[in-house]
C-alpha cells in the first residue's frame, strides 16, 4: 500500500486563504453518525454568528447528484473509472460551492472530501493512495479542509448500523472497510494538526462536544 501521509499538502489550507471562510470536512466510515455531526457543528457556527454551507459529496450539486447516483447505486463501474468519478464531482463541487463560499467568508461544513476518495478507492480498491490522492489534489486545486474530522468506528459496527441498507461501497466485504478504516486513521497520524480522530461508538453529543472542543481551541467557537 502506497503511503497515506506522503503527498497531502500544506498550502491549501485557509491560513494560506489570508480572509477567507473556514472549511471543515468530516470523513469515516459508512454508519458512523457523520451527518449528524454536520449537522450539529453547522449548528454550533450558525449559533455564533456565521454563516454555514452545508454540503456532501459526492452530491451538493446537480452534476453531483448523477453522479452520486451512478456510482453508488448504478451498475457495475470498474474501480478506476469510480476513481476518476469522484474525482470528477470534487473538481465541479469545489469550483461552484465551496470556494465560492470561502471566498464570501462563510464556514463550509461537507460530510465527505478527498480524503474519502484516497481512502475508498486508492486503499480500499488497492489504486495507490498517493495516485488517488494526486488526482484528486488537481481535481480540487489543492483545496484542503483547515480541520478534518474522522468518526471512527469499526466495519462490523458500521454494517450493525446500516442494517439492510447497502449502496455499492456499503456492500462490500468487512475486510475492504476496514482497509478504509486503517487509512483513515494512517492520515490522521500523519497529520494530527489538521485531523481529529473520535471515537464514533461514544454518543452523538459526546462525540459532538469534542468537535466543538477542538473548534474552541482554534479560536473558531466561543467557550
Amino acid at each position: 500500500m502506497s503511503s497515506p501521509t506522503s503527498a497531502i499538502p500544506q498550502d491549501g489550507t485557509a491560513d494560506a486563504r489570508a480572509g477567507a471562510g473556514l472549511f471543515v470536512a468530516f470523513e469515516g466510515g459508512d454508519g458512523a453518525g457523520k451527518s449528524t455531526q454536520v449537522r450539529l457543528l453547522a449548528q454550533a457556527f450558525e449559533a455564533a454568528g456565521r454563516e454555514v454551507l452545508l454540503t456532501r459529496q459526492p452530491g451538493g450539486t446537480e452534476l453531483g447528484t448523477q453522479i452520486r447516483d451512478l456510482v453508488l447505486h448504478g451498475d457495475h463501474v470498474c474501480p478506476r473509472a469510480e476513481a476518476l468519478l469522484f474525482a470528477a464531482d470534487k473538481a465541479h463541487h469545489v469550483d461552484q460551492l465551496i470556494r465560492p463560499a470561502l471566498a464570501a467568508g462563510a464556514v463550509v461544513i461537507t460530510d465527505r472530501y478527498t480524503d474519502s476518495s484516497v481512502a475508498y478507492q486508492g486503499a480500499g480498491r488497492d489504486l495507490g493512495a498517493d495516485e488517488v490522492h494526486q488526482l484528486q489534489m488537481w481535481a480540487v486545486g489543492d483545496l484542503v479542509p483547515d480541520l478534518t474530522v474522522i468518526v471512527d468506528i469499526t466495519a462490523a459496527e458500521g454494517r450493525r448500523r446500516r442494517g439492510g441498507t447497502h449502496d455499492r461501497l456499503e456492500s462490500e466485504a468487512d475486510a475492504y472497510h476496514e482497509a478504509v478504516r486503517a487509512h483513515f486513521l494512517a492520515m490522521a497520524q500523519g497529520h494530527p494538526e489538521r485531523y481529529l480522530v473520535v471515537d464514533g461508538t461514544l454518543t452523538p453529543d459526546r462525540i459532538h462536544a469534542e468537535v466543538h472542543r477542538a473548534c474552541t481551541v482554534r479560536g473558531w467557537l466561543p467557550l
